[in-house]
């Protein structure tokens, strides 16, 4: 269950992302936020009530709320024209924790690949914070470059591999292939992408950027 929620947190990343770039309509995008966010709530409620007390499988299933309630506050932002300090903030708090994950999955967990998609979500939601918390409107694009990569790298792809039970056999690789994909992608975008957002496409485009 928690790895179909992983496959659709890449696409609602991927789609929060080219909001950020101004391909799509920041009001159309909201409902993808609210279907996501609920199944990252739901779905980690549902983990913990059934693990019988595994420590485990409560630790993987906490992290997952982090994303649930990231996507229901920008829902709830660009349906009602929020201002997007609160979920900057919010944002920062994630991007903390994201790195507490990363290093859980490194030593506890045992998972390298994971630990390296923990500190990509912690790069990336440390990027919202910058943009919507400090207003940093200048990182908006490259933000939006930073998590349409990312809904597909930390995403669709790994879902799709751990899925298939292919996960175990490529973990060390799959961890450095996203090292190198993070530090040659995004260190050529920043340069290409940094500036003023974009114009907004519609009339109901929310003015206020908001993350995955």
């Amino acid at each position: 269950m928690a790895l179909v929620g992983l496959l659709y947190v890449g696409a609602v990343l991927f789609i929060n992302g080219l909001m950020l770039l101004g391909y799509v309509n920041a009001k159309s995008a909201a409902p993808l936020n609210v279907f996501v966010g609920a199944m990252q709530v739901v779905t980690p409620t549902w983990l913990i009530f059934t693990s019988r007390g595994d420590p485990d499988v409560i630790l993987n299933a906490s992290g997952l709320y982090l994303f649930g309630f990231t996507y229901l506050y920008v829902a709830w932002n660009l349906l009602a024209g929020l201002d997007g300090t609160g979920l900057g903030y919010f944002s920062l708090f994630v991007a903390i924790c994201a790195c507490v994950y990363a290093g859980l999955n490194f030593g506890r967990l045992g998972d390298t690949a994971f630990g390296v998609i923990w500190l990509m979500w912690a790069f990336l939601w440390a990027l919202f914070f910058l943009v919507l918390g400090l207003g940093k409107e200048g990182l908006s694009r490259y933000t939006g470059a930073v998590a349409a990569i990312e809904g597909w790298v930390t995403g669709v792809v790994p879902a799709f591999l751990l899925l298939s039970g292919r996960w175990i056999a490529y973990d060390r690789t799959v961890a450095i292939a996203l090292v190198v994909i993070s530090v040659v992608a995004f260190g050529a975008l920043y340069p290409k992408l940094k500036g003023p957002v974009q114009a907004p496409r519609g009339p109901s485009d929310a003015t206020v950027p908001s993350p995955g």
